[in-house]
């Protein structure tokens, strides 16, 4: 296990965090969270150091950390330089190991004949002669093709030579794995791959991540980095959120009461210290004062504050393709596709990697020409485009307040430094050089210069891949304020199912509605690569039954809960009626006393469960609504916002519970309805 002992670590002359203790096992899933420039990188460089690898040397202030001798770890490094190496051989080499054996036995001149047959032993050993199939099963779960394995690394873009590089740490044999950003280059459909892969790891990895949905589907635990220092959380993301509001409520609660001593101390010392009765008592208040342990009150921590403006003019449709032919050569990728924007659109675009979702939005903006059909836009459409070229083509000499200054005309200076400083460009970050800034200042600035002109339509190409947790809520709270239209493509699953109303999906040239939520879609692509690696193609027909099956949402409310119960239940007798001879009708009224009588108590438990529901979602939905106001979040109004969350996690806490309750209420009311009617006398 890795083991931190009171450990503390300063860079640069700064205290990043000190006292930290806790402790790692493995097959423990960690995830690593806290704001920018906390630590969190420091913490995988200091790992690395202990480990007798990595770039930059880490040194304790104080503590020890303990890390198993014999362990091997793999790292993720953000950055992969050119090579010639190809593709598949690059994976490869992250099994060092195996790649080793395999070089030696490649080239046998400079081995004897002894160590032939050790070297062949050993090859067998670590079930070598599998390791190209598993390298080609990683590299097809984050969407490589065969055809790109023989290809250089050097021919590859930055993002896919991310996704060569996280491939060639998952070849590693690794005992700890840590991943930084591993989601930041990667589609969904990579995303899914990607958590049934660390889900099946059996060593420990430690994952930094800003995909909030990717956490609470892999990790178990988290160590967040806050105020100098660090707290494992048991649990998943969602977990953690419940308990650290929990924690926070009760530190302020501290801090106040504790603020309160203090004042009554200090009123004490300065009224008695001079009176030689009251001395001795004054001199005791002081040693309490210098021996009490100095609070910090709990901070809504959130930086950014931004808006979408109301757009000024608005019509319908504001973009219109009609049976549309989509390509860049006379072979269309999309065909006959059919999508009409409206001022009250919001939809999310999915599809597996290589489907045409970008070149669909290329289409929708007017960057990339139809083959056929129609393209038509409004005279009033002003559009709002995000993707990684925007943000790339940023004037690099120029800094935000110039580059806002060019949309602004005679604005104040003062507003402008107010408006980004909504996006957390505040002091000296407003007059610096956007080329010195990181992925994530670039793509909060391509946002700022985007809300500030006002457009009535936002069509969004994988927003958040550069954006923190804090920036990603910021986002999601001010798109579900827009009142223009969204067109949505992302990897984040919490941002389409915040933000888009509507689901389209990309797949085998056609676009079609998704009849479905996010998670259905994770399910429909689970079934689309079952159905892809199934050796027995006799099946073909079987499989596209199973493919053209509608998906519906998992996440359903009490009242369908309870509908799909009452349909359940009241659809057994009919079927065991069938399967019996008739009764009178004497016997169908005693029958149904009886049930009655026996069912009862648990009828009358689902309907108490259910007036509970409803009165939590009423208060949820209170709570939820003071939530909404902006002045809640002022310096002074911290102790009521606050307040609020915790109601909320309480409450949504229990509103879960008693959802299950309901849940399995109903089904034992369907076992002993089915019961009743099985005993029917012949």
């Amino acid at each position: 296990m890795i083991e931190f002992k009171d450990v503390g670590v300063r860079r640069d002359g700064r205290e990043l965090f000190s006292g930290a203790s806790f402790q790692l096992h493995p097959g423990h899933k960690v995830g690593l969270t806290g704001n920018n420039g906390t630590g969190k990188s420091t913490l995988f460089a200091l790992l690395l150091t202990r480990m007798g690898t990595g770039d930059t040397e880490v040194t304790l202030d104080k503590g020890e950390v303990s890390i198993p001798d014999s362990w091997h770890v793999a790292h993720m490094a953000q950055e992969v330089g050119a090579s010639s190496q190809t593709a598949i051989d690059y994976v490869l080499s992250g099994d060092e190991q195996w790649y080793e054996i395999n070089a030696a036995l490649n080239d046998l001149s400079s081995v004897s004949d002894d160590q032939i047959g050790v070297l062949h032993q050993q090859f067998d050993e670590i079930d070598g002669y599998r390791t190209p199939t598993k390298a080609a099963q990683i590299m097809a779960g984050l969407g490589f093709n065969t055809s790109q394995h023989e290809l250089p690394v050097e021919g590859f873009s930055g993002g896919w030579r991310m996704r060569l590089n996280l491939a060639k740490t998952l070849m590693s044999r690794a005992d700890l794995m840590l991943l930084d950003e591993p989601t930041n280059h990667l589609d969904l459909d990579a995303i899914l791959w990607l958590e049934t892969w660390i889900n099946a790891f059996t060593g420990l990895v430690i994952v930094i991540s800003h995909d909030q949905a990717f956490l609470d589907a892999t990790v178990g635990h988290i160590l967040h980095v806050e105020q100098q220092k660090i707290t494992l959380y048991t649990g998943n993301y969602q977990q953690f959120i419940r308990t650290r509001h929990e924690r926070m409520a009760q530190q302020q609660q501290a801090f106040e009461k504790q603020q309160a001593t203090k004042a009554h101390l200090d009123d004490f010392i300065r009224r008695f210290r001079a009176k030689a009765s009251k001395a001795k008592q004054a001199q005791s208040r002081i040693k309490q004062l210098e021996r009490m342990a100095e609070l910090s009150p709990m901070m809504a921590d959130n930086p950014f504050s931004f808006r979408f403006y109301s757009p000024t003019n608005m019509s319908s449709p504001l973009i219109e393709l009609t049976d549309a032919d989509i390509g860049y050569t006379d072979t269309p990728l999309l065909r006959h596709a059919n999508i009409q924007v409206t001022p009250d659109t919001r939809i999310g675009l999915l599809g597996m990697n290589g489907a045409g979702k970008s070149t669909l939005i290329k289409a929708l903006v007017g960057e990339l020409g139809i083959l056929s059909g129609s393209y038509r836009v409004s005279d009033t459409l002003k559009l709002g485009y995000f993707n990684q070229h925007q943000m790339d083509a940023l004037d690099a000499a120029a800094t935000p307040m110039q580059m806002l200054r060019r949309l602004a005309g005679k604005t104040s200076d003062a507003e402008l430094r107010s408006f980004l400083g909504s996006f957390d460009f505040r002091g000296e970050r407003i007059d610096t050089p956007s080329e010195l800034f990181s992925g994530g200042e670039r793509a909060r600035l391509t946002l700022a210069l985007i809300v500030w002109q006002r457009p009535n339509v936002l069509v969004l190409d994988e927003p958040t891949n550069h954006l923190d947790l804090q920036m990603r809520q910021a986002l999601t709270i001010a798109l579900q304020g827009f009142e223009g239209a969204v067109v949505l493509v992302s990897h984040d699953r919490e941002l389409i199912a915040n933000v888009c109303d509507e689901l389209f999906l990309v797949h085998d040239g056609q676009i079609d509605e998704f009849d479905g939520d996010i998670s259905d879609y994770g399910k429909w692509l689970a079934e689309k690569r079952k159905q892809e690696n199934a050796p027995d193609k006799s099946n073909s027909k079987k499989k596209n039954k199973k493919e053209s099956k509608q998906f519906v949402s998992r996440e359903t409310s009490h009242s369908q809960i309870k509908s799909e119960a009452k349909n359940k239940a009241s659809a057994a007798p009919i079927n065991n009626k069938a399967a019996q001879p008739a009764l009178s009708k004497e016997e169908q009224r005693k029958l149904a006393a009886e049930q009655r009588k026996l069912t009862a108590p648990i009828r009358r438990k689902i309907e108490e469960t259910e007036k509970a529901l409803a009165k939590m979602e009423d208060k949820l939905a209170s709570v939820e609504t003071k939530l909404a106001d902006t002045e809640l979040y002022d310096e002074s109004r911290k102790s009521d916002l606050l307040a609020l969350l915790n109601e909320q996690t309480q409450l949504q806490q229990q509103h879960s519970d008693n959802e299950e309750k309901l849940l399995l209420a109903m089904t034992t009311l369907e076992e002993m309805e089915a019961d009743i009617n099985e005993e029917k006398p012949a």
